[in-house]
């Protein structure tokens, strides 16, 4: 079941204790409430507390998928905004985003390591029972795999868990200084104010008079020929069916230039692109001129 999110994209508390009471109404048992920190496009981060207490209601799991904005546990700055996190039952974290680790490099966090129980699997040639070896399987589905925790391991001791949270709050930083510069461009509709370091927008050219469906089209050709000319490689997504751009900020070491740099980028193909709806338009007597493009 979902639970709808308020003006801000968190989930609403008040909603899931409702859609909780539903499910007991109709005979269900809630058995588990999945929170996020940090959402692939917006990075919001549900209230916490409260998601924690409406599922400590019913008894019910807690699980935080912290993929995303897991990093802001190191940060100096923002840590508090995982406030509640810690009454997870378990707890989800790609190193390999908000820790700036090398791909993949993840983890499952539980309260009670005997929660992992149902993934053991005894084998005479691999882990036998009662073996006083360390027993990796006993903590995985996966079997063969890499040493991804020796690159998180690496980082904090060599850096510290300070500076990887001072690194976090570079890109969110970043990302709400670029917000700030680029939101009164008139070529622009920016989605949203950032929560963390995604900034979530799309080419709008300034006085043509295109549908939803045109300025889609039009944003997946900016996509599409920005990644064929080599010059910058955007995400893409959709906000309530419409058609967006995205920049996830994740180089610490990235400036407020290179960013507008990409805008730039965006603006200045999506102008090229447009030009014949933008000349179109520009005839029809009820609508401004697109002088106003850069």
């Amino acid at each position: 079941m979902t639970v709808p999110t308020d003006g801000t994209r968190r989930m609403d508390p008040v909603a899931l204790a409702a859609a909780m009471a539903r499910c007991v109404a109709e005979g269900q048992a809630p058995i588990a409430v999945v929170a996020t920190a940090g959402t692939t496009d917006f990075g919001a981060i549900d209230p916490l507390p409260q998601v924690a207490d409406a599922a400590a209601s019913h008894g019910a799991w807690l699980h935080v998928d912290a993929a995303y904005g897991g990093g802001l546990l190191v940060s100096r700055r923002r840590r508090h905004l995982l406030a509640g996190i810690e009454r997870a039952d378990s707890v989800t974290v790609d190193f390999h985003k908000t820790f700036f680790q090398p791909v993949s490099s993840s983890a499952v966090v539980v309260r009670d390591r005997a929660t992992l129980a149902p993934v053991t699997w005894h084998a005479d040639y691999l882990n036998p029972a009662g073996s006083t070896n360390p027993d990796q399987v006993g903590k995985s589905l996966q079997t063969t795999r890499r040493f991804d925790a020796l690159k998180l391991w690496l980082t904090l001791r060599t850096m510290g868990p300070d500076l990887v949270g001072d690194y976090v709050d570079a890109v969110v930083d970043l990302a709400h200084a670029a917000y700030d510069a680029l939101r009164a461009e008139p070529a622009l509709e920016i989605a949203a104010p950032p929560h963390l370091s995604t900034l979530v927008l799309r080419y709008r050219p300034p006085g043509a008079a295109l549908g939803e469906a045109d300025l889609g089209r039009l944003n997946r050709r900016i996509r599409a020929a920005l990644f064929e000319r080599g010059t910058s490689v955007v995400a893409a997504t959709k906000v309530d069916g419409r058609q967006f751009l995205k920049l996830t900020l994740l180089n610490p070491k990235a400036t407020l230039a290179d960013v507008l740099a990409i805008a730039g980028e965006v603006c200045d193909v999506g102008r090229e692109l447009a030009a014949p709806a933008v000349a179109a338009s520009a005839l029809r007597p009820t609508l401004t001129s697109a002088g106003a493009a850069r």
